[in-house]
């Protein structure tokens, strides 16, 4: 049997017989793998197989450790991809933007329109500092009352609200329990981005529809129409709103209601390239960009976040103690589980990585939820902790590591294609939180109300996706 017997079993004859008989992983306790064998050195072997099961997207870390461990890069014949485990091949790869391109025309663009993500080099960049410098700095800095603004309104909205008045609110005993998702994460971060980017508030239940399908529509064939007809009725409404603004740009405003910013899309609309204005089409495809980084991943963060700090009482009593412990939270929040698995890139050459021929043109998938975990790079990767020593928390680092001996996780990616959204995602988060653990006391999680884990009493794991519902008690 040689070293990649099992895959080789696999790619041989009786691949379309095997691939197309599905086979069941049993659900294992948290952080342990199900044994799939093993060749005559005692090497593990790995089925691709598990990427299609539950068992996977419940508890994946230590499929990836697997994978790290003894197939940096696999090559996974049934998806017909290459997997990129490791930190530094991860972020080498990210760096080589010519080397390795991002997702081929066509994929994202029918729903995204023309985006920098299937840009690489020179255009990229000057696409990217368009809206780039809108989003960051001081420009950042100034929509900061606006964010502060809106998260004070939807608390001012669950906390008035009486038992009856939803089911995502309960009373008794001098408490209240809230659904965290329903009342606040889910709704924050649209309403956020629709502010600072100019959208009128009576468009922003209509905002949430186009959101939401031009995210699923990202996901395949199924749902990729409804992806293309929303994208379509946001650029017509984009268009109407950038010949008014045009003609009068609206402003952000301070507590004091002093005008302390143009809104994104009026700085958009008076933006030259060349000489010329953006267009609408270019516009509203900054805006369907901007929009993947501040929606689903802020409310995965949130969620995330309050789930891992209030089952560490004692960081989080840190963070109550020190409003600057928010940051060290929310990054350290993304390394542990983020809800952004990863990047897909198409090598531009013929290349060998650890022992493994990858042709010109292949389909190459950054593992970045695998990088987190890399105990190369992180020590004890599986524990949760906000003062750990190796992870960089502060300004996001566009080169991943070597910043004062620490690295940054890479929930945000690295390099050159460093996600546009992640300044005004950590913004939400960290500020949104600062607001909330001001405005609940003793705030703890229903535990008896969220799943549980297959031994029915530990937490269920958060997996490769975010917590979905977080139910937490406070005093009133």
């Amino acid at each position: 049997m040689t070293e990649f017997a099992f895959i080789d079993e696999l790619s041989g004859d009786s691949f379309e017989k095997d691939t197309l008989a599905k086979k069941t992983f049993p659900l294992m306790p948290e952080g342990e793998a199900f044994d799939m064998g093993r060749d005559e050195s005692g090497k593990p072997l790995f089925d691709p197989r598990i990427f299609d099961s539950p068992e996977f997207f419940r508890n994946p870390y230590p499929y990836y450790r697997i994978l790290r461990d003894h197939y940096p890069v696999f090559h996974d014949k049934l998806h017909n991809t290459f997997w990129v485990t490791r930190y530094e091949d991860i972020t080498e790869c990210y760096f080589d933007d010519e080397g390795f391109n991002t997702i081929p025309k066509g994929s994202s663009s029918g729903v995204l329109g023309n985006t920098q993500l299937e840009l690489s080099g020179v255009e990229h960049r000057r696409r990217r500092n368009l809206y780039g410098q809108h989003l960051v700095g001081k420009a950042l800095n100034n929509r900061i009352p606006a964010i502060e603004n809106l998260a004070n309104e939807i608390i001012d909205g669950w906390t008035n609200l009486k038992e009856n008045d939803s089911p995502f609110v309960k009373d008794k005993n001098g408490k209240r329990t809230i659904e965290l998702g329903q009342v606040f994460a889910n709704e924050f971060p649209i309403r956020v981005v629709c502010e600072v980017l100019g959208f009128p508030k009576e468009s922003q239940s209509q905002f949430y529809y186009w959101y939401n399908s031009m995210m699923s529509g990202l996901g395949g064939s199924d749902t990729h129409k409804m992806g293309v007809e929303a994208r379509q009725d946001l650029e017509d409404y984009v268009s109407e709103i950038v010949e008014q603004r045009r003609e009068t740009p609206t402003y952000l405003y301070d507590n004091d209601g002093n005008p302390i910013s143009k809104d994104i899309i009026s700085k958009l609309c008076e933006t030259k390239v060349d000489g010329d204005f953006l267009s609408s089409e270019e516009i509203t495809s900054n805006i369907a960009l901007v929009v993947g980084g501040g929606g689903e991943t802020t409310r995965g963060a949130i969620m995330n976040m309050w789930a891992l700090l209030l089952r560490h009482p004692d960081q989080f009593a840190e963070v109550l103690k020190h409003d600057e412990n928010w940051d060290k939270a929310f990054h350290e929040t993304l390394r542990h589980s983020s809800s952004i698995g990863g990047q897909p890139r198409h090598n531009s050459f013929d290349l060998e990585m650890h022992g493994v021929k990858i042709p010109a043109g292949s389909l190459m998938q950054m593992v970045d939820f695998s990088a987190n975990h890399d105990d190369r790079i992180f020590k004890n990767p599986e524990k949760f902790d906000i003062f750990r020593k190796d992870l960089y928390s502060g300004k996001l680092l566009r080169s991943g590591y070597a910043k004062d001996g620490k690295c940054s996780h890479m929930a945000f990616g690295v390099g050159p294609h460093l996600c546009p959204g992640a300044w005004i995602s950590h913004q939400e988060a960290v500020v949104g939180s600062k607001i909330m653990s001001k405005r609940m006391k003793n705030p703890k999680i229903r535990e008896d109300l969220m799943p549980k884990d297959i031994d029915g009493e530990r937490p269920a794991p958060m997996g490769i996706i975010s917590v979905r519902d977080l139910w937490l008690e406070f005093d009133l």
